[in-house]
């Protein structure tokens, strides 16, 4: 049995990698093949040109296949690479208000957060106090009441309105995630 250096990455176990004393060994052509010392699985590897790659570690006993390792590696990252090509990233976008904000000012902002929700993003509403206004944190409390109130057909909240510091920080998810 010939000593080699610990393994660097964490792909499957291949050839005199593979630690167990026996395997069950499934050739190239998917026939099963039956448990065999790893050294005989080896052997019938590199008589077909192949490589012993252990597929299912947790088995008992461990489960290895005859394959060519290199085009093994290559389908293993095209599946990954498809995979992340599909999973669709959540970014939290920001909306700020103000506790004196006009009317008109306050819909550009509703329409802005309800464009992002509808994106599939979360939205943080951050609503700063300045000076006096500090004395009147209702007033920003029931704003932010009221966004969700008006959201609440495109949204979910996922963070409840809060005091933090001089501000309010409140947090909104889309209900249908796309």
């Amino acid at each position: 049995m010939n000593t080699r250096p610990p393994r660097k990455d964490d792909g499957p176990r291949i050839n005199h990698d593979i630690t167990a004393l026996e395997v069950r060994v499934v050739d190239a052509d998917g026939e099963m093949r039956g448990v065999m010392s790893v050294d005989e699985a080896v052997k019938l590897a590199e008589d077909a040109g192949l490589d012993l790659v252990e597929i299912s570690p947790n088995a008992e006993p461990p489960v290895c296949k005859v394959l060519d390792y290199g085009k093994y590696k290559y389908e293993q990252q095209k599946k990954a690479s498809e995979a992340r090509k599909k999973q669709k990233t959540v970014d939290v976008k920001e909306v700020k208000i103000r506790p004196g904000i006009e009317e008109h000012d306050y819909q550009v902002k509703l329409r802005s957060a309800r464009k992002f929700l509808e994106n599939g993003d979360k939205v943080k509403v951050t609503m700063r106090f300045r000076g006096r206004e500090m004395a009147h944190q209702d007033i920003g409390f029931d704003l932010l009441k009221r966004t969700v109130e008006e959201l609440s057909d495109v949204s979910k909240v996922d963070l409840q309105p809060k005091m933090e510091g001089r501000q309010i920080i409140m947090v909104m998810s889309s209900e249908v995630s796309k």
